[in-house]
């Protein structure tokens, strides 16, 4: 598991242009005292750029905290974040926000997006609420990776759930981010929607170069990553390079929360 660790040869900043995001001894605590609880315990880990990783535990393991901690979702009680060179841990509230517009893309299990507005117009909302002009040799790209071409004039209503996850992956891409977060983006979805997503997702890592960090529990959907690290406790207990759906159930069952261990099967 050593590459979940950070390198304390380049600790101190990503220093490296693979790393799209980094956390080194990151604690989140809630409480004080004999009610203090940590939701992350000293957790240290890079986000490979171009690649597809996703965050696996059980529930309370700390997954989702990692993720939004990260993203700048959350603030940590110690340790330090970068988001590509920037290190966003302190930042004033002001500059994060600008940072989460400009660098970081969000698909969430609710799809969020406006009833008013047609397709195109909820794939283009957060640039024109930036003033900045969707690029669109890009955009046009986006939308043909996310099979969206024969449907940018209907509004979500007129949509199936898993086309309107679509046009959320498609926001997310268009602004071109450094890094994209899902929070089980396909939770809300049937299978076959959740498959489309995820081969969407998979082919915006392949096909555009795109970072993309995703938290799920589900084996079928993780095994669309690259890597997979796993949480337990709070803590960075283990990780898969190339994942099938078999090797993740496998790692899932021999799992032992008293011995925060997800099993080292493979």
């Amino acid at each position: 598991m050593t590459s979940a660790v950070v390198n304390p040869r380049t600790e101190g900043g990503p220093g490296r242009a693979r790393v799209a995001a980094r956390a080194v001894g990151v604690v989140k605590a809630y409480g004080s005292g004999e009610t203090r609880v940590s939701a992350l315990d000293g957790v240290s880990v890079d986000v490979e750029r171009g690649v597809f990783t996703a965050i696996m535990g059980p529930s309370g393991s700390g997954k989702s905290t990692l993720m939004h901690c990260l993203a700048g979702l959350d603030t940590v009680t110690s340790g330090r974040i970068w988001v590509g060179e920037t290190e966003i841990t302190g930042l004033k509230d002001k500059r994060l926000t600008r940072l989460r517009r400009d660098k970081i893309g969000f698909i969430f299990q609710a799809f969020n997006l406006l009833p008013t507005l047609n397709a195109l117009e909820n794939i283009t909302l957060p640039m024109d609420i930036a003033g900045r002009k969707p690029d669109p040799d890009w955009l046009e790209r986006v939308i043909s990776t996310v099979g969206l071409a024969e449907r940018l004039k209907h509004r979500p209503n007129q949509l199936s759930g898993g086309q309107q996850q679509r046009v959320a992956v498609a926001r997310a891409l268009a602004a071109r981010p450094e890094i994209i977060f899902g929070d089980e983006p396909t939770g809300n979805l049937d299978s076959r929607a959740g498959s489309e997503v995820l081969d969407f997702l998979r082919r915006s890592v392949d096909d555009l170069g795109q970072t993309i960090v995703m938290v799920t529990h589900d084996p079928v959907a993780a095994s669309y990553a690259d890597r997979i690290v796993f949480l337990a406790d709070g803590h960075i207990v283990d990780e898969m390079r190339d994942p099938t759906a078999d090797r993740v159930l496998d790692r899932m069952r021999n799992f032992d929360s008293a011995s925060r261990g997800w099993g080292r099967t493979s």
